[in-house]
Parts: structure tokens; sequence; C-alpha cells
């Protein structure tokens, strides 16, 4: 793996899937505390998944989309969300 937005170590995907998850968590307006608690982790964890620098499982995921009210590609996918 190379580095990705200065982090040695980050995965490309990870990287592109915690931007989509920033973006829409501050576009439905919801707290970083809110989605970690959804997501079942620390708030600092959850800041490190927006950032790239920590994966998501399946699971987790599902709990974003689901806290969020998106389907699964919209964090997964480059497609435009409408």
């Amino acid at each position: 793996m190379g580095s990705v937005l200065g982090f040695p170590g980050v995965d490309p995907e990870d990287a592109a899937v915690g931007h989509r998850l920033k973006s829409w968590r501050e576009r439905r307006g919801v707290s970083i505390e809110d989605l970690a608690t959804a997501l079942e982790l620390s708030p600092e964890l959850t800041r490190r998944a927006e950032a790239g620098r920590a994966h998501l499982d399946s699971c987790q995921l599902n709990a974003a989309t689901m806290r969020l009210s998106l389907p699964v590609w919209a964090l997964v996918s480059d497609r435009p969300a409408y």
C-alpha cells in the first residue's frame, strides 16, 4: 500500500469510503459521536475511518448506511447519489 492523503499505508478504497462517509454524515447533520454509536466504535476510531486510516467491515458499512438513510452503494461506489 502507498500513501494516501499523507498517511502511510492507507488503502485507497478505505480513503474513498471514508471521504464519502464523512461527506454524507455532515450533509445529514449527524454528529461523529452519533455515528460512532451506530457503528459501535469510539469517536476516535470513527474519525480514523473517515480519514481512511481504519477499515470498516460490511456490518459497520451497513450500520452507517442505515443511520444515514443511504443505500450501501452511496459509500462504496463512485456513482453519484441524487
